[in-house]
């Protein structure tokens, strides 16, 4: 049996995560949120830290913007963490114990209400991210799209009717394990898979052709120029102020149209790369000392001359914490 072959070997190791050691739905869902887009090895500390922080949905939505988006700076992506916030007030101190009222909160969908609702609650919901979808490409072995919302159903579908349904949670946990250590995207361990039998792919000799994805999104790449102006220990920065803008709430180096005036003369200090989704930037770093008497902040925009040491204290973007680090003004 597919399901018995899985949570067998699941049984006889896996990934120590700190995430999986607890069976509080909120801390569950902390994880998910953090996991989306972004490697298990980064999330961990960031998951540690925020929980200590805000331990309960109480204390996550009662926090005050620079302290939740400080939480957060590094890991990206910002509407998760303030889609979190909001999801944590609609609950008014509990969090929801059904799939469907979980599904009603802002940031979370299929995957994540069925991941929490399974592994919290031992719900029969079968979580499909894109671990299980690559698996359950090649067990099954189908050659559509997995780009695909048709073929995402088939697979889902496919999920549905292997999920374990007295051991939901560990099964989903299972099969995103077995996605992650085994059925890799480039050469699957398939000696080593416990479902190997199973397999139609491997029984067809697929397996490294699946699964297929026939629309890649289109790469974008820019230069960006930032700028780090300095006047005896202190550094201009500006904040976006406009609700529609992904990093609302966070300080930024100046780039040259936050400049009314001439861009002032600088040294390039070096390069650093960015990237966010298909969008990849170089960013170059000029520095600039101004010598002279302290020039008035930006005009039109919120902007501030902050010291040195209050950096540590400013919710910076990662571009800025970035430049920083380049110049060894601030450790990351």
């Amino acid at each position: 049996m597919f399901s018995g072959c899985l949570l067998e070997w699941y049984c006889r190791g896996h990934r120590d995560l700190p995430w999986r050691r607890t069976s509080d739905p909120y801390a569950i869902w902390v994880s998910e949120i953090m996991l989306q887009q972004t490697r298990v090895a980064a999330v961990i500390p960031y998951y540690e830290r925020f929980l200590a922080r805000f331990p309960t949905p109480q204390s996550l939505a009662a926090a005050a913007e620079d302290e939740l988006l400080g939480s957060w700076a590094g890991l990206g992506y910002y509407s998760r963490v303030r889609n979190m916030q909001r999801a944590a007030r609609e609950m008014n101190g509990r969090f929801p114990s059904t799939w469907e009222a979980m599904r009603q909160l802002p940031g979370i969908g299929d995957y994540t209400a069925s991941a929490v609702a399974s592994i919290a609650f031992g719900l029969p919901h079968a979580a499909v991210d894109g671990n299980v979808l690559r698996v359950l490409s090649r067990v099954t072995n189908d050659a559509g799209d997995i780009g695909s919302s048709l073929v995402k159903s088939r697979l889902a579908a496919a999920a549905e009717a292997r999920l374990d349904r007295e051991q939901p949670g560990r099964y989903n946990q299972a099969l995103m394990e077995l996605g992650a250590t085994v059925c890799l995207p480039k050469s699957p361990q398939c000696l080593v898979c416990p479902v190997a039998s199973f397999c139609q792919a491997r029984a067809a000799g697929s397996q490294n052709a699946l699964p297929v994805k026939l629309r890649r999104a289109e790469i974008h790449r820019k230069t960006r120029r930032v700028y780090v102006v300095q006047h005896e220990g202190s550094v201009l920065l500006w904040r976006r102020t406009e609700v529609t803008e992904k990093l609302v709430g966070f300080w930024e180096l100046p780039e040259a149209e936050q400049f009314q005036k001439a861009v002032p003369a600088g040294v390039p200090a070096g390069t650093f790369r960015h990237s966010i989704t298909n969008h990849q930037y170089t960013f170059e770093v000029v520095q600039v000392h101004v010598q002279k008497s302290r020039p008035s902040v930006l005009d039109g925009i919120e902007s501030r001359w902050a010291s040195i040491e209050q950096l540590h204290d400013v919710v910076l973007s990662t571009t800025a914490r970035k430049a920083f680090m380049l110049l060894s003004v601030l450790a990351m």
